[in-house]
């Protein structure tokens, strides 16, 4: 099953995707799509729908939110792919590097505005899991039981923020609009080969990342089992895998994000994102 939210920012209404990829209403069985909505029984009963029966939705271009409303945390993993932790010249962490991003989702297509000065803006595609029952101390082998679904995200960074201002990641990583999420969010049963699946990342045309999620060095069932070891994981937390070589900072000469650029991404079926990067806004207040 294949949800989205559709609509002006604020104003989102829930959707499904059928299996010819139109959007159908789900505004009559669900006021929205909320991390209450993501609870294994309430899933199971839009499960038990018949998308044909469902409205179609009459503007089928409508703008794609996040495809859950209220996001809590954004958990994420660094350094976990093998590929990337190479390129960027760090040993292969022993355990899951966690950070958070201290912004909230927005749509996969929406722009982005990189920040007042910025010099080194950057993208990472990434595979996201979605958490629909929480839990601390959750069993690795029971992991995928708590997770409502997968997303695509794009964990965009400032690395001077992250790297230039007295360490910390999330510096770098918390500008508002720098989490991109969905099209869709896609359940396990819908996505059996997340595991092995390709993802990619292009800006203005020039595939800068071309990965897979097998080569993850922390494998989905054990990152939230990791987790949730620290804090308790809660329903509608999102938690960002990790990416694959091919970061600007990786390349040589370095390549950053400016004003103009388009970035687009995809994974494997988890639809694909396009965001068209902004300056920020002359005269606005800091």
């Amino acid at each position: 099953m294949k949800l989205a939210r559709i609509g002006a920012p604020g104003r989102e209404r829930p959707a499904l995707v059928d299996s010819a990829g139109r959007l159908r209403d789900l505004g009559a069985h669900i006021s929205d799509i909320t991390p209450t909505a993501l609870a294994p029984a309430e899933l199971a009963r839009l499960k038990a729908l018949d998308p044909d029966s469902l409205p179609l939705v009459s503007d089928q271009d409508a703008r794609l939110g996040p495809p859950v409303a209220g996001v809590g945390k954004i958990v994420c993993i660094g350094l976990n792919y093998t590929d990337h932790a190479a390129e960027v010249g760090l040993p292969l962490p022993v355990e899951p590097t966690i950070f958070m991003k201290g912004c909230h989702p927005t749509g996969a297509n929406d722009p982005v505005t990189l920040p007042q000065g910025a010099e080194k803006g950057d993208w990472e595609v990434e595979l996201g899991i979605v958490i629909g029952q929480g839990g601390l101390y959750i069993d690795e082998a029971r992991a995928l039981d708590h997770v409502a679904g997968f997303c695509l995200v794009n964990d965009l960074s400032e690395r001077s923020y992250q790297m230039d201002h007295g360490g910390q990641w999330t510096k770098g990583k918390s500008f508002p609009g720098f989490a991109p999420m969905g099209p869709w969010l896609v359940t396990p049963d819908d996505l059996p080969g997340y595991a092995e699946a390709p993802l990619w990342l292009e800006v203005n045309g020039h595939r800068y990342q071309n990965g897979n999620t097998r080569n993850l060095v922390f494998g989905v069932p054990a990152i939230v089992s990791y987790v949730s070891r620290f804090f308790r994981l809660e329903p509608g937390d999102l938690i960002a895998t990790g990416t694959p070589a091919g970061v600007g900072l990786g390349q040589k000469p370095p390549v950053f994000l400016k004003p103009g650029d388009v970035v687009t991404l995809g994974l494997g079926g988890l639809g694909s994102q396009r965001q068209e990067i902004r300056a920020w806004p002359a005269g606005r207040p800091t």
